[in-house]
């Protein structure tokens, strides 16, 4: 029995003979991958460890701002510096929030929190599943 399945996003990634330059499209949306020349790419854009921060980076600005935004809390800017790692268990994500604005320390404590609430951090801690296939 198949499992029932929401979609939440698609995405569609193209690659011709430029090395390794990645055309990914999403709705009407179009983003470019690319490896450093270190590893054969011509750099042109994030490769794709440094997309799944951006994706990850966005969405965790984007909750903290929707929440900031509904508690009428004065933060003119909010940021999060991303960094991934390689340990002997797996992987490590180091994220640092900053803010620019008036926060007490107990909002701040909320803030982590809600940042650790974001969609895409929840779906990189939970359990992933991906079934690979030909079309």
């Amino acid at each position: 029995m198949e499992q029932q399945k929401d979609l939440i996003a698609g995405a569609y990634g193209k690659i011709d003979r430029a090395q390794y330059q990645t055309i990914v499209t999403s709705g009407k949306h179009t983003a470019m991958a690319d490896e450093p020349g270190d590893k054969g790419g011509t750099d042109t854009a994030m490769n794709p460890f440094e997309l799944l921060l951006a994706s990850l980076a966005s969405c965790t600005v984007i909750t903290l701002r929707m929440y900031i935004n509904r508690k009428m809390w004065i933060i003119d800017e909010i940021g999060v510096k991303l960094e991934l790692f390689r340990t002997a268990d797996g992987v490590y994500i180091d994220s640092k929030l900053s803010f620019k604005g008036e926060l007490t320390d107990e909002q701040r404590k909320r803030l982590i929190t809600i940042a650790d609430a974001c969609p895409v951090h929840k779906l990189l801690v939970g359990n992933v599943v991906i079934n690979t296939s030909l079309s």
